[in-house]
């Protein structure tokens, strides 16, 4: 503990959330033929909200992903995972930054959902950033540089399953190779959805049309409609559930380093310079 802030709470409460969503993703996306709904973050804590305590539980995950924006900002801005600064540990460090962002507007909307009847926009989130995007100046190339992140950061996230990196922050018991090929297959399978997603925010951009941005409900679409493409949607739908499970498994074997102020202010003033 560093500063009286406790970053391992934060963080593995954080990590719950997450889990939680992508567990109910995963569920909405299997059986969106028979309970209707989109297999999106939003749709998913609409549906939670529905249930028994709904107000509470959706509360307590806009809480939690407080608690993981907490998080994120102390990987990308104070470096506590300690990647560095080089040209990749950046891009790393960026990714997370986004991460922060996207996860804060969802905290938001889980918030105003439990909180307040009438709560977020039930719209797309990538939509809604590609609009804003787009309405800047030069819009759509910014919103193809967007949608390249996006394909970064889905690149990154599968090749951090497909390498094992992802273990070198994990405390796991022995014998843990199921866990560790749960945690693989749901880092591969959210890498592919982010750049289906990616490739999506660029075409939008690329037409000047930010309907044609895809969220996570489209980018399984997309892939229904390739060949063999009720095995790929039910495929990487299971493996958004392994992506939840993933994050369970972080919340509980996670190692959690503090950052210190100074270590925050060295590397922004870096950044700045």
């Amino acid at each position: 503990m560093t500063n009286g802030i406790r970053f391992d709470v934060l963080a593995k409460g954080g990590y719950v959330a997450r889990g939680v969503v992508f567990l109910l993703v995963a569920g909405l996306a299997l059986l969106s033929g028979l309970i209707g709904g989109r297999p999106e973050t939003k749709s998913a804590l609409s549906t939670l909200l529905e249930q028994p305590l709904g107000r509470v539980w959706v509360g307590l995950i806009g809480i939690g992903l407080l608690g993981f924006v907490a998080w994120r900002l102390a990987q990308s801005l104070a470096d506590s995972d300690g990647h560095g600064r080089n040209g990749k540990a950046l891009a790393i460090r960026a990714a997370l930054l986004g991460s922060a962002i996207t996860y804060l507007g969802l905290a938001g909307y889980a918030l105003g959902k439990a909180l307040f009847t009438g709560g977020g926009s039930e719209g797309s989130g990538e939509k809604d950033l590609a609009g804003w995007v787009m309405s800047q100046p030069f819009g759509s190339y910014l919103a193809i540089a967007v949608g390249a992140g996006f394909i970064l950061g889905g690149v990154l996230t599968a090749a951090k399953g497909i390498s094992r990196k992802f273990e070198r922050y994990l405390q796991l018991p022995g014998q843990s190779e199921i866990v560790t090929l749960i945690c693989i297959y749901g880092l591969v399978a959210r890498g592919v959805v982010f750049a289906i997603t990616g490739i999506l925010f660029a075409y939008a951009g690329f037409r000047v049309d930010p309907g044609q941005a895809g969220s996570m409900g489209d980018a399984l679409e997309w892939l229904r409609q390739l060949p063999l493409g009720s095995f790929l949607y039910v495929a990487v739908a299971m493996g958004l559930a392994a992506f939840g499970i993933y994050n369970l498994v972080e919340a509980r074997y996670r190692v959690v380093r503090s950052p210190s102020i100074a270590d925050a202010k060295r590397s922004i003033s870096m950044a700045g310079s």
